[in-house]
């Protein structure tokens, strides 16, 4: 839970103007992996980064929690980037409001699904979204294959909550998780576009401020004066590093040299990643099905992967 490309598809995601940064220099495959390694690594800071979160829930509850990561990442954000509001359109306003609205919400519905879920089937549940942009946006018939493989994995991954898979999840749990992931598609969308529209992290900066601004009235309802905790606070920024500057300026970074579509089947990583971060922060145990499950959608990945960089100039 996640910005432009410089070779954008033909697709709905890549019909803004042309990105502000150049295209990668054809210096061979190795550069291709750059913004691959740049996704990974991403998507580790920000599944550990909710592990991390679930923990200091009973402190703050799950509207708390958002509040305080999407807050203190703004503030951090700002800080560092110190953007500019002068010399942009309205449209470029717009796309970054909308990129802001994407983002509460998604990260709003996906603390209410790990509140009621574990954490392995809500992102499972979750990375359908970006699968969904993948197939729907990509006129390349391999990415499609790639995506089914994918999507399969997840199928798979499904056993992962308690041993009765989704039968056994709580509706209200699932269909918030199903919410973050059209959530999710759409932050990838404006996220791009953001990205397009304004130099370095600046449009995710403001971006930010947005989300953290539309998520406080509900944080202060759910948490009150929890909010203002030491340890809370201190707790909240550690989610907010984790999960939200670290990983989006990594996206975002990543997606100005790589394909919306293929930023959306790598984000299939998202649900092993999930596992592993339960597995290991929360106790929650990965079955013989889940390490099969996490194969089909690493071989995925990784064919996105291949076909990404085959597309580029060597």
């Amino acid at each position: 839970m996640p910005a432009p490309s410089a070779s954008p598809s033909p697709s709905p995601a890549a019909t803004a103007p042309a990105p502000v940064s150049a295209p990668l220099p054809a210096e061979g495959r190795g550069r291709g992996l750059g913004p691959v390694a740049l996704v990974i690594s991403a998507g580790i800071s920000v599944q550990f980064g909710a592990a991390l979160a679930v923990m200091i829930m009973p402190r703050a509850g799950a509207a708390g929690v958002v509040t305080l990561r999407l807050a203190a990442a703004a503030v951090v954000l700002l800080l560092l980037c110190r953007p500019k509001v002068r010399g942009y359109s309205r449209s470029d306003w717009g796309t970054v409001l909308a990129f802001g609205v994407a983002m509460a919400a998604m990260n709003g519905l996906f603390y209410q699904a790990i509140d009621r879920i574990p954490l392995g089937p809500a992102v499972t549940l979750e990375v359908l979204g970006p699968l969904a942009l993948s197939v729907f946006v990509s006129r390349r018939l391999v990415n499609v294959l790639w995506a089914g493989l994918a999507l399969g994995g997840v199928v798979l991954l499904s056993g992962h909550g308690g041993g009765g898979g989704f039968g056994s999840l709580d509706p209200l749990g699932a269909a918030y998780a199903l919410g973050a992931g059209a959530m999710w598609a759409a932050y990838i969308v404006f996220s791009a576009r953001t990205g397009r529209r304004f130099p370095q992290a600046d449009g995710l900066a403001l971006a930010m401020a947005v989300a953290a601004v539309l998520s406080l009235p509900l944080g202060i309802v759910g948490a009150g004066s929890d909010l203002l905790v030491p340890t809370t606070l201190a707790l909240g920024v550690g989610v907010a590093v984790l999960s939200s500057v670290l990983p989006y300026t990594l996206e975002m970074l990543a997606l100005r040299r790589m394909p919306a579509p293929t930023f959306a089947i790598l984000m299939s990583l998202e649900p092993a990643i999930a596992a592993t971060a339960g597995f290991l922060v929360l106790n929650q145990a990965m079955s013989a099905l889940d390490a099969l499950a996490i194969a089909l959608v690493i071989a995925a990945s990784m064919g996105a992967v291949r076909s990404q960089i085959r597309k580029q100039p060597v």
